[in-house]
């Protein structure tokens, strides 16, 4: 199945967007007010010299329009300038118009008098011209790439605005940029937050959006359990959004210097840089460039650790999290990032409708339930070195993959048991991990022909589900399977509330069983339909591990690549060890580049099998960039990625 990126153009061509959202320490938000072209120069100085090309800038609304008919053009003025600076230091920026919300706090022009952001048609036409007003000044200027709507619009503008509103909003200020000459690249600056990634419908609809806009950019600020789910949280995020055909691009990242040690941050924005690079990301905006010294001016005096999410501290000393951008810059350098995209991959990853489909009396509680378990497949199969492809059920599950994964499913489409059967048939093995969900109401499975599609008959009661009552789930192979020898066994954390701890219990009718648990109950079954086969994991092993602090890399990555065995996978390059995860990128002239991610805190050393992908890769070795000796093994230093070429012969 192809993962090729797909890019954000420029009249120029690609767009190179390696950066920082950019506050000025003079001020923040009010930076517009308090303008020093001095220090602004200095701190675009910084990011040029790290290789950095782009900046999000912000039209502070209250500032910029202080009247609902008036622009300052003082303030102008100093854009202006900005946009100078810019050009004299190699950059550019993208400019956000409707900012609104920004760190902690919402910011109102006097003029709106509570009116309603979406709905009140004054309003929106008010904020139409204004998009309109700053592109007549500025669309001409060598320094601006892009457009942006708003910052984190939900967050200022309400959560609960019915979606085809939201669109309309949205398309009415797209149309005045454009009838306003504005040509760049154009987006919202919603944060990619709704329902199709997040399984919680704010009003921004991917959906929709992806109608109007040229990229997708999420803003992502992980709070979690587990390391290995922080450092993927993002790259899952560009996963998700890139399922609906537009660029995506890193909006905003980013970690306070209150809340994470300079080594964790710097090993955070290492992986999150090149995570997302591997999930299609084609640009990134850390937030934000500097640091700023205002205890006492708001949002910085209640949100005190609004103030250290800087690339450099409030005096402009480059901090770790900036040297790992400049780092990241000199690799898209060495492969050529322009001409990149992601290697083709056997492996779907099925994300169920229910997670970006509400239907009628149906609990919005599942959806987030099918994103957490979603995500803990995305890296298990990233970690068994099968980075996957994600295909959406309400959009129709994409044919072409040799093994499909369907994690910790509740509810499926009625239709989507026979297309599982048919992928099974064409020869495709297709995986599906049971779950009753995580609350009572219509307590799962909906699968449909769910007997027939897994050769079996389930012996679930009225309302009732099995509990597990074990706190370690045991898996006992009875028979060799995907290089997991007979007799051999996984054990898998039990978490979740009352209705994850479920097992589904069932006889064989035509599936043999491949696996059993502790209390010899089928854990694991095989029906070969066709060509192809069909498993079950009557545990819901997925949402188990989701729930479940600190358990990463777990057994469900060894079952995957079990699975990948026996659906006969082609892994290009993969390693022994589970704490690191392989990928491959391809340059448009052939050259093909393994990305090897360790997550060990310490040293490791590994011997990466390389695999052929087709008939024309012939590999021979991996090999230092820039270098044609063959390394026999590759040595990563703790939480390190190294980017390698692959010698074909």
């Amino acid at each position: 199945m192809q993962r090729n990126t797909q890019r954000v153009m420029t009249a120029s061509g690609p767009a190179n967007w390696l950066g920082a959202n950019f506050w000025s320490c003079t001020g923040g938000p009010f930076m517009w007010r308090n303008y020093d072209p001095a220090v602004v120069d200095a701190e675009l100085d910084v990011l040029a010299r790290h290789g950095l090309t782009v900046t999000r800038s912000f039209f502070f609304w209250p500032d910029f329009m202080p009247g609902p008919y008036e622009i300052d053009e003082t303030m102008c003025s100093r854009f202006a300038d900005f946009l100078d600076k810019h050009s004299g230091h190699g950059l550019t920026t993208i400019p956000t118009f409707i900012v609104g919300h920004m760190s902690g706090e919402n910011w109102d022009p006097a003029w709106r008098a509570g009116r309603d952001l979406y709905q009140d048609v004054w309003l929106v036409g008010r904020q139409a011209w204004f998009a309109a007003e700053m592109v007549r000044r500025f669309r001409g200027h060598p320094a601006v790439s892009g457009w942006l709507v708003s910052n984190e619009m939900p967050l200022y503008g309400g959560n609960d605005t019915a979606h085809e509103i939201v669109a309309t909003w949205g398309r009415i200020v797209r149309d005045a940029v454009r009838a306003a000459g504005g040509h760049q690249p154009f987006s919202l600056g919603d944060g990619a937050w709704g329902i199709e990634v997040s399984g919680t419908d704010n009003g921004f609809r991917l959906t929709d959006i992806a109608e109007i806009v040229d990229f997708f950019g999420p803003h992502t600020y992980p709070i979690g359990n587990d390391p290995i789910r922080q450092r993927y949280q993002a790259a899952f995020a560009c996963e998700l959004s890139g399922t609906f055909g537009k660029p995506v691009i890193m909006e905003e990242f980013g970690v306070s210097s209150d809340f994470a040690s300079e080594d964790n941050a710097a090993t955070y924005y290492r992986h999150l840089l090149h995570s997302t690079l591997l999930a299609g990301a084609t640009g990134w905006i850390a937030w934000n460039n500097t640091d700023f010294a205002l205890p006492h001016v708001d949002p910085y005096r209640h949100h005190a650790f609004e103030q250290n999410f800087g690339l450099t501290d409030a005096s402009g000393t480059p901090k770790a999290t900036l040297r790992e951008m400049a780092d990241f810059a000199g690799t898209l350098s060495a492969i050529d990032f322009a001409a990149i995209g992601r290697a083709d991959t056997d492996t779907a990853l099925i994300v169920p409708t229910y997670l970006d489909t509400q239907y009628p009396f149906s609990s919005p509680d599942s959806s987030a339930a099918v994103g957490r378990a979603l995500l803990q497949s995305y890296i298990a199969a990233r970690l068994a070195d099968m980075p996957p492809r994600l295909t959406r059920e309400t959009t129709g599950i994409e044919p072409g993959a040799r093994l499909y994964l369907a994690p910790s499913v509740k509810q499926l489409l009625a239709p989507t048991a026979d297309w599982l059967g048919q992928l099974a048939s064409s020869g495709a093995t297709v995986y599906v991990s049971y779950s009753g969900g995580e609350v009572a109401w219509h307590r799962g499975p909906s699968y449909g022909s769910m007997n027939d599609l897994f050769g079996i008959r389930h012996g679930l009661d009225v309302g009732l589900n099995d509990p597990i009552t074990d706190d370690v789930a045991t898996f006992t192979f009875t028979q060799d399977f995907g290089g997991l020898p007979g007799g051999s066994t996984l054990s898998f954390a039990v978490a979740g509330n009352e209705h994850v701890r479920a097992y589904l219990p069932v006889i064989p009718a035509g599936a043999e069983v491949i696996a059993t648990d502790a209390h010899g109950r089928p854990a694991l079954l095989r029906r070969q339909i066709g060509r192809g086969t069909v498993i079950l994991s009557t545990y819901p092993l997925e949402a188990m591990a989701a729930a479940s602090p600190r358990v990463n890399p777990d057994a469900t990555v060894a079952l995957y690549d079990a699975l990948a065995v026996q659906a006969g996978v082609r892994r290009p390059v993969s390693v022994a060890d589970r704490d690191v995860a392989c990928d491959v990128l391809v340059h448009e002239d052939g050259t093909r580049y393994a990305v090897i991610t360790s997550h060990s805190a310490q040293e490791v050393a590994v011997k990466p099998a390389l695999g052929v992908a087709s008939a024309k890769d012939m590999p021979v070795g991996l090999a230092t960039l820039g270098e044609t000796s063959i390394l026999d093994q590759v040595t990563l230093p703790p939480f390190g990625i190294k980017i390698l070429k692959i010698l074909d012969g």
